[in-house]
């Protein structure tokens, strides 16, 4: 009871003191209900999908595939560029980074770019959509709906209130990472002949886990020191990081390391067959 006491003090802190008025005016902007809607409606779509398609052919949206995954690429790689434009790479500090609440052209294009990060979330509801309609129903996993569902939720408070500053490291990094991603998924969209530059499925599940890994040491900063950010924010974004690091770092493990072991298996049973055949003879 302390505990949510303590963080229910926090939200209402947060709620006094880091209120951003240049983003209230923003679609969508002026309540949370209508994210929370549509994140309600994808848990909804994930649940249902599997029974709507179960006497359905796969469709083949190949095409379909390719444009996206591509136009992905480059909204990826716009917002990777602007957060560093906007600030990372233009005076940020590593350590304590308070939101500048004015509005001189670089505080307003880190809005900018926030927002629009915003609104990315929702464009990538579609990886999900994409998966049913071909059937992949495998790649819709616990991990996968649970970083889609619930990161369009989380960036509204973090547009609402925090539109830049601490925050925004994660993002940046992780704007990196998605342009690497539907890099990987463009390529894989145009064929078996593109398979030969798909080698580095595996490092990309590592980039994942090192980049929770730097968002967790970045903001556990500010447990122990003093800044004009609120604690809460960074608290969010510490468990979020946890939980996700657990996650890939399991579905790392149960890809690949019991692969590993299954192929090396292979080797022993056959040399295994092979001497029982010997003595056989």
């Amino acid at each position: 009871m302390e505990t949510l006491n303590h963080y229910n003090e926090l939200w209402k802190e947060t709620k006094e003191n880091y209120s951003d008025p240049r983003t209230s005016d923003l679609f969508m902007m002026s309540s949370p209900l209508p994210t929370a809607l549509i994140c309600l409606g994808y848990f909804v779509f994930v649940a249902m999908g599997p029974t709507l398609m179960a006497n359905r052919p796969a469709f083949n949206i190949r095409q379909i595939l390719i444009v996206y995954n591509f136009a992905m690429v480059a909204l990826s790689g716009y917002l990777f560029y602007e957060f560093l434009a906007a600030g990372w790479l233009n005076g940020y500090s590593l350590g304590c980074q308070p939101v500048d609440y004015s509005r001189s052209p670089d505080a307003m294009r880190m809005v900018r770019v926030c927002y629009l990060f915003y609104l990315s979330k929702f464009i990538e509801l579609l990886d999900t959509v994409f998966f049913i309609m071909k059937k992949n129903f495998r790649q819709v996993s616990v991990l996968h709906v649970i970083h889609h569902g619930i990161m369009p939720i989380s960036w509204w408070f973090g547009i609402r209130f925090v539109a830049g500053g601490f925050g925004t490291f994660h993002s940046c990094i992780n704007s990196f990472i998605h342009f690497l991603m539907y890099l990987y998924y463009g390529l894989a969209a145009l064929g078996p002949s593109y398979q030969k530059y798909l080698f580095w499925k595996k490092s990309m599940t590592w980039m994942q886990m090192i980049q929770f890994i730097l968002v967790m040491i970045h903001a556990s900063q500010l447990f122990y020191i003093e800044c004009n950010y609120p604690v809460l924010f960074a608290y969010w974004i510490f468990a979020y990081a946890i939980m996700f690091l657990l996650f890939f770092a399991n579905f790392y493990v149960q890809s690949y390391s019991k692969t590993s072991s299954s192929t090396i298996s292979k080797p022993k049973q056959a040399k295994s067959d092979r001497n029982s055949h010997k003595k056989d003879e």
